[in-house]
């Protein structure tokens, strides 16, 4: 791969600027999928107290909500948050778990659809994925029809 990334290279530079024609494409070479720009801070909540925790997630939540425009906006993304568990990522309560207490014995097939093609990473008690996941989830559907909360 390096020899033809040098390949080219020197060939761009011995034609000259007016001899290229736009871009170089290396064979091989892939191309960004935007979808995979995901949004948003990354939250490291063991080195925070909990009320920065909490307002880290409500930042969370509405930016991912720019992202994945859901029914209701912002505010209803917040007051589903809120009331599922008051904004800690680490909730846990009756098999559901995290940000918008996904039931665990969904979270696996909501993740792999809805999270994992971001490259989030699987624990549904990280806040960005459990989010990020919700707003996907949301978003697709137009509805808040899972959650007791909405």
């Amino acid at each position: 791969m390096r020899n033809v990334v040098a390949a080219t290279l020197a060939v761009a530079l011995i034609a000259g600027p007016a001899q290229v024609a736009g871009p170089v494409q290396v064979a091989g070479a892939h191309h960004r999928n935007p979808d995979r720009d995901v949004p948003c801070e990354r939250i490291h909540w063991r080195n925070r107290n909990l009320e920065d925790t909490q307002e880290a997630v409500r930042r969370l939540i509405r930016c991912a909500q720019r992202r994945w425009s859901v029914p209701g906006g912002a505010e209803k993304a917040l007051a589903v948050a809120r009331c599922e568990s008051r904004f800690i990522p680490w909730a846990y309560g009756g098999g559901n778990a995290g940000v918008y207490q996904h039931n665990l014995a969904y979270w696996r097939q909501r993740w792999v659809r809805w999270g994992s093609p971001l490259g989030l990473r699987s624990n549904p008690y990280n806040a960005r994925s459990n989010v990020v996941v919700t707003m996907r989830m949301v978003h697709a559907s137009q509805s808040w029809a899972p959650w007791a909360c909405a």
